[in-house]
């Protein structure tokens, strides 16, 4: 999933109690106060969590939404007078957009694991002073999920009105109306799972092991600045494959061939447009993300399954306490598959709930949820529309 960073942070507020509530800007962070007890076992000292806000929250304190992002975002999914550069969900979130930053109070937060900002393998440890790097605990989605409500506590926000995930954030919002049923009414569900199937897993694995296998990954204890590059470059490639369907490249690329000259001495160089376009988004992301993070996040994503809260999928959904349930899936998406958005819709219908299945015929597979807006934005629209 494409992703762009933030910029440098501008405050930190720490400690606990409702903090500013009408600042709309750029990064903020948050420290948990005391230890965070992991879910599979471990405990982190006083984690920072990353998160920016948009609009302001009312009155009853129950016009929230909180967005769990996918594996590689920062928090900056919007644009705002502090920051002005395009967020990852720039089409999504603002005023007058989908999500109406005029009507809700909407909160980004970064992944609790991730390198934007908030605590993960690359942060330093404080009771070592050193980077977790592999010292970090076992990471879960029901820990991002849990970092979450307590920045939802931080802020004074009382009742949600709908948590929003797309992808990895989607299991991360299963996640959280699991554990926390009722505090959220709606949930809005985007390209994602009860649990990752076999397919998911082994290409996910697969990236990890190119990440280990590169010798300057020195089993996690790179330096700063520096890491397994050809590894994260490869990894990126394979993302990049599953992030998109055979059908948008064959329609996209061809088989049209790179303009210029074949470097000359490299016999397999760059032929094709398609093989030019994954190494340009190799190139980007490499140094913008931690080798370590990302393997953190990706067996995160892997080990959730909606089945340990409960034993079954139907038992661990019978949790969840919304009101209401919007799942969107893409036709071509091969990572979340189209069917595993049909069986959260089938296990999450109950008795007085309303449960909309959207099914989009896009081409863009997986990452239709951030480039394929004409088909996106409606939906979402129609989910946040006043009722």
């Amino acid at each position: 999933m494409n992703a762009r960073t933030t910029k440098p942070v501008l405050n930190v507020v720490a400690g606990a109690g409702p903090a500013s509530v009408a600042a709309t800007g750029a990064r903020k962070l948050f420290q948990h106060p005391g230890p965070f007890a992991m879910f599979r076992g471990g405990t982190l000292e006083g984690p920072v969590l990353a998160y920016e806000t948009w609009g302001e929250l009312n009155a009853a304190r129950d016009n929230a939404v909180l967005i769990f992002t996918g594996m590689s975002p920062s928090a900056h999914a919007a644009s705002s007078p502090a920051d002005p550069s395009p967020g990852w969900w720039e089409e999504v979130v603002g005023p007058g957009r989908p999500i109406d930053t005029r009507r809700f109070f909407v909160v980004c937060m970064n992944s609790l694991g991730s390198c934007f900002g908030s605590t993960g393998p690359a942060s330093i440890d404080p009771r070592t002073g050193r980077p977790y790097r592999l010292n970090f605990p076992v990471l879960s989605l029901e820990d991002v999920a849990s970092a979450g409500r307590a920045l939802v506590a931080h802020l004074g926000i009382t009742s949600l009105h709908a948590l929003v995930g797309p992808s990895m954030g989607g299991m991360t919002s299963l996640a959280f109306a699991i554990q926390f049923p009722g505090l959220a009414r709606n949930l809005l569900l985007l390209s994602t799972a009860a649990r990752s199937l076999p397919f998911a897993i082994a290409l996910r694995s697969l990236q990890r092991e190119m990440i280990r296998r590169d010798p300057d990954w020195l089993h996690g204890e790179y330096p700063p600045g520096a890491g397994p590059i050809t590894g994260m470059r490869l990894a990126r490639k394979l993302g990049m494959l599953t992030y998109r369907s055979a059908r948008e490249w064959e329609q996209r690329f061809g088989r049209e061939r790179v303009e210029g000259e074949r470097q000359a001495g490299d016999a397999f160089a760059v032929d094709f447009e398609v093989e030019a376009y994954l190494e340009a988004h190799a190139q980007k992301f490499t140094g913008q993300f931690d080798a370590n993070c990302y393997l953190y996040l990706s067996r995160a994503s892997d080990l959730f399954d909606v089945a340990d809260h409960g034993g079954s999928l139907e038992a661990g959904l019978a949790r969840v306490q919304a009101e209401r349930v919007g799942v969107i899936g893409v036709e071509t998406d091969f990572l979340f598959p189209l069917h595993q958005q049909q069986e959260l819709g089938r296990l999450l219908a109950a008795p007085g709930r309303e449960v909309q299945l959207t099914e989009l015929p896009s081409l863009q597979g997986h990452d239709a949820f951030l480039v394929d807006m004409d088909r996106f934005r409606p939906p979402i629209a129609a989910f946040f529309a006043p009722r």
